[in-house]
């Protein structure tokens, strides 16, 4: 027995179409819940660090592991090696962080050079007894100082930012997850029932654009 002889071929008509509405309305409510379900797993950073920008202090960023709640921020470590272990099934996330690591590590070979250089100017001083201010070595070591503190302005730009940015890579999902994104921009804001003039249902689809 088919669904025409059970309800007569009128009746399939206006229940076709009464289905399919209800099957937008159902999968779209699927999929506003999928939609919330990763909120939960995010990772959330102190308001301070939230709040840093281009050229900000080089310290520590403190943040929530995902599920955790409250004000109980830890720290993510020197090179956000503390924050690998959460964002590690996230490749997008993972290279903005080897990003943050390599400036990290720039940053203090340009502050060892930048003290070497000091003491090494120091050094010179009473080298040979009588104070001696400006001579060769002192030349060089003062350069080395200079360009020191200049390449620190560089390397710091954009240091902070990697790290943020691995925090939002990983709290947007992977790039994979990302696909299913297309729905809710091509999801009809309603769903309705027309008719032709002849009388025939319709279904009757309304996006917002």
């Amino acid at each position: 027995m088919n669904v025409d002889n059970l309800f007569g071929k009128r009746a399939t008509r206006w229940l076709t179409p009464v289905l399919a509405a209800a099957a937008f309305t159902c999968f779209g409510a699927l999929s506003a819940q999928a939609q919330q379900l990763p909120a939960l797993a995010t990772i959330r950073l102190s308001p301070e660090d939230v709040e840093r920008g281009r050229q900000g202090v080089q310290q520590n960023f403190f943040f929530l592991a995902p599920g955790k709640t409250g004000e109980n921020y830890q720290s993510a470590g020197f090179f956000g090696q503390k924050l690998r272990p959460y964002i590690a099934s996230n490749p997008e996330a993972v290279n903005d962080l080897d990003h943050y690591r390599r400036q990290k590590t720039l940053y203090l070979v340009d502050k060892a050079l930048l003290v070497g250089s000091v003491a090494l100017y120091g050094s010179q001083v009473f080298s040979h007894g009588d104070a001696v201010y400006f001579n060769n070595t002192q030349k060089v070591a003062a350069g080395v100082a200079v360009f020191s503190i200049l390449a620190t302005v560089f390397i710091n730009r954009h240091t902070n930012e990697y790290l943020k940015q691995a925090v939002d890579d990983y709290n947007s999902g992977p790039p994979a997850g990302r696909k299913g994104a297309l729905w809710p921009r091509v999801r009809p804001a309603g769903v309705g029932l027309a008719s032709t003039a002849q009388g025939q249902p319709l279904l009757a689809l309304r996006w917002h654009l």
